[in-house]
């Protein structure tokens, strides 16, 4: 008898297995994935019209003015026993406005209009769904659908606020198209100041939008935006699913945020979390309806030990229909351009990733320790938002390396458009903290840097928000310590500490930009060298904000030095912006030497030279180029106005000879300085742009 995976066709499947054979013996898997996700689109056409319909359930889930100004109030509480509504509106009365109970779990509550024919609930009154359980319970809950959820200073304990305002924010600027090269700059709202307090939205868009404008990032990955009762969290033991954060602002000011961004020609990632939710009871998911497996699997596999939250139950139609109504309401209401999505190898594994090691064996992504439940929802999320919103742009973070899960859902993959290239910081923090600058070998950083899966796209970066936690340092602070703080003034001579981390801060970022994905990801101030970890406020630092802030002021004062590495970072960023390195093929290397410590290569017709050694420059050192003709100096780390020496000479041009040279046709003989990097672009490539 045929296996059912023989009946499933995968339209494109060929084009996987010609770019990577090697997955030929895995094509049942993939049959069987597909074959899930066909079927669940089966059953979404049968039972809701569609996943169009389906994933807009936010529309008629939580609460929903209708047009003659009355009220609906609809939930799925499947172990309930009775449902009330209690609130401002009532005088928190528990009993006077029950639910009626519905089919499969689901309850409605119908409130007409005042005599004034005004909604029964203003604007801006507090909530919440009275739950009854069989076992005779009575808890209090937020609605998992709430749209605002507010901290008063006398709670610890979050409310439900009624967010409808009589004039809510109309998006005035379209999405901006899809940008060829990504260039992110992941940002977190509360930290965006150099005041030591929570900043606020409004900040965010009139601060910290235009410094983004001018340093070239094209987008933008808000982190910590879906509300979490923890602030220390970083966003990541999310509470309230639909609700944007409310320590920052309104929604409305969030959805002006994102309006501007728009203006400047900026997208907008949501660093979205469906890995997991927080634990907590009273203002999140766990046991909404007193049961251990409303939202969640019950018991053990439904809590993830290492971070002691609640896992999803992505088998549950319900859970289908809340997250995926998630992500659509997250591109419709605040006009978001996609997502960063967090936790992914959390998702796709049973085991999580806790304790295992990838090796890259192909055997490590198939059988039974794939989690399908949650392989088959992350394919069936890329799927709707891809069909429904074009230019939409998704990001997984995982370190095991998937194959397939940056493919198109028609050739069998999750539909991902890139990963995240999460070995290369791990790689900077090793070298830096384990070698010499003599002994750092260049094959090795080449190796890390290039080591990916050239048919799925990349997201690289030097450090993200992982590396300037607490307890680990941000690169500028790896390199430069503690005299960060007393000689990074231009008034004193520059000493060997302060020119070594800076000529290396820029190298690292320049290499990464180049030969590390087809994505760059800078995370907010460490652009320009920000100096210390990031802290939230909690019991340990007497709740201090100091730690929790980025200081700018640090780049407007003209002599400190960080406004050098600003600059550098600015123009690396505008010179790809000309070129467009990172939507062209991976980057050839024809020189990797470990004696000179020089890596050479070339990506979009232009030529990179790095010059790694502390202390040997090299005259006449000949550089392969594929292209012939007159070269010039595009970008040169070693610029006094970046904070190096001023050792080359921008007006030299440099014409190549018909003298092939480590697999390159042509070839020149340029002077590389130690510690620096240069990038040469040609005249006719020039001329074209």
């Amino acid at each position: 008898m045929a296996d059912a995976e023989d009946n499933v066709s995968i339209p494109e499947f060929n084009n996987l297995l010609q770019m990577d054979p090697y997955l030929k013996p895995y094509e049942k898997d993939f049959k069987r994935r597909s074959g899930l996700l066909q079927k669940q689109l089966h059953l979404l056409e049968e039972a809701e019209g569609g996943f169009d319909r389906f994933t807009q359930s936010y529309t008629s889930f939580g609460a929903q003015r209708q047009p003659d100004n009355s009220l609906i109030f609809k939930e799925w509480v499947p172990a309930a026993e009775a449902l009330f509504l209690t609130g401002d509106f009532n005088e928190w009365n528990k009993f006077s406005h029950p639910y009626t109970q519905k089919d499969y779990g689901k309850w409605q509550l119908h409130l007409p209009p005042k005599e004034d024919n005004t909604p029964a609930i203003a604007h801006g009154s507090k909530l919440k769904v009275v739950v009854h359980t069989k076992e005779g319970e009575r808890l209090y809950r937020i609605s998992p659908w709430a749209k605002y959820v507010i901290q008063s200073k006398e709670s610890v304990i979050y409310d439900w606020v009624h967010w409808d305002p009589p004039q809510p924010y109309r998006h005035k600027h379209p999405r901006p198209k899809k940008p060829q090269s990504l260039r992110i700059y992941e940002s977190h709202v509360g930290i965006a100041s150099p005041e030591g307090k929570i900043a606020s939205y409004s900040n965010f868009t009139a601060n910290v939008l235009p410094r983004i404008k001018d340093l070239g990032y094209n987008c933008i990955q808000l982190m910590a935006i879906m509300e979490h009762a923890y602030y220390a969290s970083f966003g990541y033991q999310v509470t309230s699913f639909f609700a944007a954060s409310s320590r920052y602002g309104t929604p409305e000011e969030l959805k002006e945020l994102i309006d501007v961004a728009h203006s400047l020609g900026i997208i907008v990632l949501l660093d979205v979390v469906h890995s997991h939710a927080s634990k907590n009871t009273e203002d999140g998911l766990n046991k909404f309806d007193g049961s251990d497996s409303c939202y969640f699997h019950a018991g053990e596999r439904g809590i993830n030990k290492l971070w002691d939250s609640r896992l999803f139950n992505y088998s549950s139609w319900e859970v289908m229909r809340f997250l995926l109504s998630n992500l659509r309401w997250w591109m419709d209401e605040y006009q978001f351009d996609g997502f960063r999505f967090d936790g992914v190898t959390s998702m796709l594994y049973h085991h999580h990733g806790i304790g295992v090691g990838f090796s890259g064996d192909y055997s490590e992504y198939f059988g039974l320790q794939v989690d399908e439940d949650s392989l088959v929802y992350l394919m069936l999320a890329n799927h709707m938002l891809h069909t429904l919103f074009e230019d939409c742009i998704t990001i997984a973070e995982d370190v095991s390396g998937m194959p397939a899960l940056c493919r198109p859902v028609t050739e069998g993959g999750c539909g991902f458009d890139y990963r995240l290239a999460m070995a290369i910081p791990d790689k900077w923090i090793q070298i830096i903290k384990e070698y010499k600058d003599e002994d750092w070998d260049m094959g090795n950083i080449v190796y890390t840097l290039t080591n990916r899966r050239y048919s799925e796209k990349c997201i690289a970066y030097a450090e993200s928000h992982d590396q300037a936690l607490v307890g680990d340092k941000t690169l500028a602070f790896w390199l430069m310590d503690k005299e960060m703080y007393t000689n990074m003034s231009s008034f004193v001579p520059m000493t060997p500490v302060i020119d070594r981390g800076i000529q290396l801060h820029k190298m690292m970022r320049l290499i990464t930009h180049v030969l590390g994905g087809e994505g760059y990801l800078n995370f907010i101030g460490n652009e320009f060298g920000h100096p210390e970890w990031l802290d939230f406020p909690r019991q340990g630092n007497n709740e201090s904000y100091h730690y929790a802030r980025r200081q700018f002021n640090l780049v407007d004062t003209d002599h400190l030095r960080y406004h050098q590495l600003y600059a550098f970072d600015r123009d690396m960023n505008r010179t790809e912006d000309k070129y467009g390195w990172l939507a062209a093929p991976p980057a050839f290397v024809s020189e990797k030497h470990e004696g000179d410590k020089v890596i050479v290569s070339e990506r979009a017709h232009v030529v990179f030279i790095f010059n790694f050694h502390p202390t040997n420059s090299y005259q006449d050192y000949r550089v392969g180029a594929e292209m012939p003709g007159k070269y010039r100096i595009k970008l040169d780390s070693d610029d006094v106005m970046y904070g190096g020496h001023g050792r080359l000479d921008h007006n030299t041009e440099f014409f190549t000879e018909p003298t092939p040279h480590n697999g390159r046709e042509h070839s020149m003989r340029v002077y590389i300085p130690a510690r620096a990097a240069i990038v040469l672009a040609n005249e006719e490539i020039d001329y074209l742009y």
